[in-house]
């Protein structure tokens, strides 16, 4: 069946169950939403709810037990492995907790790196890694290493690199977890900016703060959607 142009992610009734010493444990547990483009969504939930396999299904790292994945249209658990990374360095941009940045290489070089691997040429990549820099103010520390950077210059960096490829859909993991609260505010302003852009955003946290900056939370726990709140709704 045919969605709106306007739906970017269609899922219904996803499980994702995992086999552990000949005991089935059920991460996920028929769960079944939507999200429309440029929406800013927070998925929220305590430690061991399923957000984070929920996430990990959502950015093509892990596939569902059964139920149905669509991302702009396409039948995720129909793509081959090719397929799959391909959506993954194209379609979907990911910001972790722990930035993970290449230690050795400028903030310019980390960036870069997706456009390398999407087979860029060198000019396009050089204009795409300082737009990216640009959009989060981190043009003048493009030549240094993440050692040279405080810890919210590294997520601007890995949100710059997230950006680059100019996804349909950006994927944050905790993204402020290992930020002082100032810092993680200015991070989550950025995420407004970038919003404000067009973006489409999913943030995984546990944090009710955090979570709140979001247009709409979708709360999980144990596995299933608790309730699914828009802001002014």
């Amino acid at each position: 069946m045919s969605r709106p142009d306007s739906t970017l992610i269609f899922v219904e009734n996803l499980w994702k169950v995992y086999q552990l010493d000949e005991q089935e444990v059920e991460a996920l547990r028929g769960v079944s939403f939507t999200i429309e483009r440029n929406e800013f969504v927070a998925i929220m939930g305590p430690s061991g709810s399923g957000k984070s396999t929920l996430m990990n299904l959502l950015g093509c790292l892990d596939t569902p037990s059964r139920g149905t994945y669509e991302l702009n249209g396409k039948l995720v658990s129909a793509m081959t492995e090719d397929e799959l990374a391909y959506i993954r360095n194209r379609e979907i941009g990911f910001v972790f907790q722990v930035f993970n940045l290449l230690p050795r290489a400028s903030a310019f070089r980390n960036v870069e790196l997706p456009l390398i691997y999407s087979g860029v040429k060198k000019s396009a990549r050089d204009e795409k890694a300082r737009h990216a820099l640009e959009m989060v103010e981190m043009k003048p520390r493009m030549t240094h290493k993440p050692a040279e950077l405080s810890g919210g210059e590294r997520q601007r960096v890995a949100i710059a690199r997230a950006l680059v490829n100019e996804p349909s859909l950006l994927l944050a993991d905790e993204p402020t977890g290992n930020l002082d609260s100032r810092t993680g505010r200015e991070i989550l302003n950025l995420f407004h900016k970038i919003h404000g852009q067009g973006n489409t955003i999913i943030m995984v946290t546990h944090d009710h703060e955090v979570a709140n900056q979001a247009q709409r939370i979708i709360h999980i726990r144990d596995g299933e959607i608790e309730k699914d709140e828009r802001k002014g709704a």
